[in-house]
């Protein structure tokens, strides 16, 4: 089981929109007792499966799922790939109730709270994916990946999010569901698609150019962005 022992102040900050980790004295000051609040909250999880994929004229057919990936950027990003893992990771909805409770009583608290939050489901991300990637280390002996890929990204659409948690039945084990907005609850998940290859994987662009949210993204208002 994956554990969160700390959380990046810095990523907090900049999900703040805080140019170059900059705050007032004050906001740092709240830093620690927030984190600690999300800590003590988040319940860490996450599932994945792995299915072989074909190239099709339509989409990237995953196995025997019926789900055909469908979009330029992911066949792009999919380029000389055999398979996929679909994963889906959550920190629980005790954080979704935490940010709330906390709205209801400081609101500045709450936004500190929620950007740890969104960095604690990153982490919880990274963590998960090197423990797949030693899981999957036998049968998949001297394989690349690609980095992390969700629905949203690209020309890939959201409604795959819905088609991805049906397949890793997220609801029963998980706790992660989703309705006709798409919107995932708990709010602090995440559903990715990371391919596998038996050649190295080429750098994929990923940023503001790839995502359906760059015109009306508040990290690039702010001049920041949201992936490294």
């Amino acid at each position: 089981m994956i554990t969160l022992e700390q959380l990046d102040y810095g990523e907090a900050l900049r999900y703040m929109g805080c140019r170059n980790g900059t705050a007032d004295e004050h906001t740092l000051a709240m830093l620690p007792v927030c984190e600690q609040l999300v800590l003590q909250n988040c319940i860490p999880r996450y599932i994945y499966a792995v299915f072989d994929i074909r190239t099709t004229e339509n989409g990237i057919a995953v196995g025997n799922s019926g789900l055909l990936l469908k979009g330029n950027d992911i066949r792009r990003h999919l380029t000389d790939c055999f398979a996929v893992i679909l994963m889906c990771a959550t920190v629980s909805a005790k954080i979704d109730t935490l940010i709330r409770r906390t709205q209801l009583e400081d609101m500045t608290k709450a936004i500190i709270i929620n950007s740890f939050s969104g960095v604690a489901v990153e982490q919880l991300c990274d963590k998960a994916e090197q423990e797949i990637y030693l899981k999957i280390s036998a049968e998949y002996a001297d394989c690349y990946k690609t980095w992390r890929y969700s629905p949203g990204y690209g020309d890939l659409p959201l409604e795959h999010q819905k088609d991805i948690l049906t397949i890793l039945d997220t609801p029963r084990k998980i706790g992660v569901c989703t309705g006709e907005s798409l919107t995932l609850t708990p709010l602090k998940s995440v559903t990715a698609i990371i391919g596998l290859s038996h050649s190295p994987v080429s750098p994929s662009r990923r940023g503001c150019v790839c995502c359906n949210l760059r015109n009306v993204c508040q990290y690039r208002k702010a001049g920041n962005h949201c992936v490294q």
